[in-house]
Formats: C-alpha cells, sequence, structure tokens
C-alpha cells in the first residue's frame, strides 16, 4: 500500500498514501460524537491493520476511493442530527 493516488476529496485535490489515508480517517472521527468515533478508530485501526500488506495496486486505489466516500457519509450522517 506504498502507491500514491490522486483522490479528489471535496473541492482540493489530495495525493493520498494508505498511511495519509489513515490518518484523514483518524481526523474525521475528531468530528463525530465522542462513543461513535471511539467505535470508527477501532474499526479503522482493524481494518488498515488487515490491509496494509495488499500487494494489488488497483484494489488499494478502490479501498481509498471507497474509504472517503464511506467517511463522508457517516460524518454527513452525524453532522445532520
Amino acid at each position: 500500500m506504498l502507491c500514491r493516488y490522486s483522490q479528489f476529496c471535496g473541492d482540493s485535490k489530495v495525493v493520498m498514501t494508505s498511511l495519509q489515508l489513515y490518518k484523514y480517517l483518524l481526523r474525521q472521527c475528531e468530528k463525530l460524537p465522542p462513543d461513535a468515533g471511539k467505535y470508527y478508530k477501532f474499526a479503522i485501526k482493524q481494518s488498515y491493520k488487515q490491509h496494509r500488506v495488499e500487494p494489488d495496486p488497483e484494489r488499494v486505489k478502490q479501498m481509498i476511493t471507497k474509504s472517503i466516500e464511506d467517511a463522508k457519509w457517516i460524518v454527513n450522517k452525524y453532522t445532520q442530527k
């Protein structure tokens, strides 16, 4: 997962590695209520450990894209309440 990918995140273009994605997702958890943030931080850490040696660059790109979409959805879900 050491490859770099261009990913559009909001209005700014961000080049992300898997480690940058990990840090981005943990920062997004800070926007959530404490209990939800704790749950999602744990899930992010477990997922990162499980996929950190993913050999397929295309699969890594798909995971990065899906993770960003999911993070936006979750933050939006909690901020609309």
